[in-house]
Protein backbone atom coordinates (compact mmCIF):
# COMPACT_ATOMS: atom_id res chain seq x y z
CA UNK A 1 0.00 0.00 0.00
CA UNK A 2 1.51 3.36 -0.91
CA UNK A 3 1.53 6.47 1.08
CA UNK A 4 -1.43 8.04 -0.74
CA UNK A 5 -3.80 5.67 -0.36
CA UNK A 6 -2.84 4.55 2.64
CA UNK A 7 -3.79 8.49 3.92
CA UNK A 8 -6.67 8.23 1.84
CA UNK A 9 -7.43 5.06 3.93
CA UNK A 10 -7.23 7.00 6.95
CA UNK A 11 -8.96 9.58 5.64
CA UNK A 12 -11.89 8.08 4.97
CA UNK A 13 -12.14 6.44 7.91
CA UNK A 14 -11.79 9.37 10.34
CA UNK A 15 -14.83 10.87 7.89
CA UNK A 16 -17.28 8.02 8.13
CA UNK A 17 -16.42 8.07 12.11
CA UNK A 18 -17.25 11.85 12.24
CA UNK A 19 -20.09 11.11 10.12
CA UNK A 20 -21.66 8.36 11.96
CA UNK A 21 -21.45 10.48 15.47
CA UNK A 22 -22.98 13.70 13.74
CA UNK A 23 -25.88 11.67 11.97
CA UNK A 24 -26.52 9.83 15.71
CA UNK A 25 -25.50 6.48 14.01
CA UNK A 26 -23.87 5.99 17.45
CA UNK A 27 -25.83 6.65 20.70
CA UNK A 28 -24.19 9.35 22.78
CA UNK A 29 -25.52 11.31 25.68
CA UNK A 30 -27.06 14.41 24.83
CA UNK A 31 -25.02 16.78 25.87
CA UNK A 32 -21.97 15.26 23.82
CA UNK A 33 -23.87 14.69 21.21
CA UNK A 34 -24.99 18.75 21.13
CA UNK A 35 -21.83 20.20 22.69
CA UNK A 36 -18.89 18.38 21.38
CA UNK A 37 -19.19 16.29 18.21
CA UNK A 38 -20.27 19.64 15.77
CA UNK A 39 -16.71 21.20 17.21
CA UNK A 40 -14.61 18.35 16.64
CA UNK A 41 -13.49 19.11 12.73
CA UNK A 42 -12.63 22.52 14.24
CA UNK A 43 -10.11 20.85 17.25
CA UNK A 44 -8.72 18.24 14.75
CA UNK A 45 -7.92 21.38 12.16
CA UNK A 46 -6.43 23.73 15.57
CA UNK A 47 -4.44 20.85 16.97
CA UNK A 48 -2.60 19.56 13.36
CA UNK A 49 -2.03 23.32 12.92
CA UNK A 50 -0.55 23.07 16.38
CA UNK A 51 1.39 20.07 15.72
CA UNK A 52 2.87 21.54 12.36
CA UNK A 53 3.76 24.47 14.40
CA UNK A 54 5.60 22.92 16.61
CA UNK A 55 7.12 20.21 14.00
CA UNK A 56 8.37 23.58 12.37
CA UNK A 57 9.75 25.03 15.72
CA UNK A 58 11.95 22.22 16.62
CA UNK A 59 13.30 21.39 13.66
CA UNK A 60 14.46 25.59 13.59
CA UNK A 61 15.62 25.04 16.93
CA UNK A 62 17.69 21.78 16.16
CA UNK A 63 18.74 23.08 12.75
CA UNK A 64 22.44 22.06 12.05
CA UNK A 65 25.20 23.80 10.17
CA UNK A 66 27.13 21.09 7.74
CA UNK A 67 30.16 23.21 6.46
CA UNK A 68 30.99 20.38 3.98
CA UNK A 69 27.88 21.53 1.98
CA UNK A 70 29.16 25.13 2.76
CA UNK A 71 31.79 24.54 1.07
CA UNK A 72 30.54 22.27 -2.27
CA UNK A 73 28.42 25.16 -2.65
CA UNK A 74 30.65 27.85 -2.78
CA UNK A 75 32.59 25.44 -5.70
CA UNK A 76 29.92 25.74 -7.49
CA UNK A 77 29.30 28.67 -7.64
CA UNK A 78 32.65 29.77 -8.42
CA UNK A 79 32.47 27.02 -11.17
CA UNK A 80 28.61 29.42 -12.54
CA UNK A 81 30.82 32.28 -12.50
CA UNK A 82 33.66 30.95 -14.72
CA UNK A 83 31.71 29.31 -17.04
CA UNK A 84 29.59 32.54 -17.34
CA UNK A 85 32.61 34.88 -17.37
CA UNK A 86 32.94 32.50 -20.60
CA UNK A 87 30.29 33.29 -22.61
CA UNK A 88 31.06 36.90 -21.93
CA UNK A 89 28.26 37.60 -18.75
CA UNK A 90 29.59 40.27 -15.87
CA UNK A 91 28.80 38.16 -12.71
CA UNK A 92 30.61 40.61 -10.40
Amino acid sequence: MTRAQQTVSIGLLVTSLYLALHLRLVPLPDLIQTEIVPVLPFWALVSFGAYLLFCLGWNVMTFHDVPEAHKELMAEIDLAKTDLRGLGVDVD
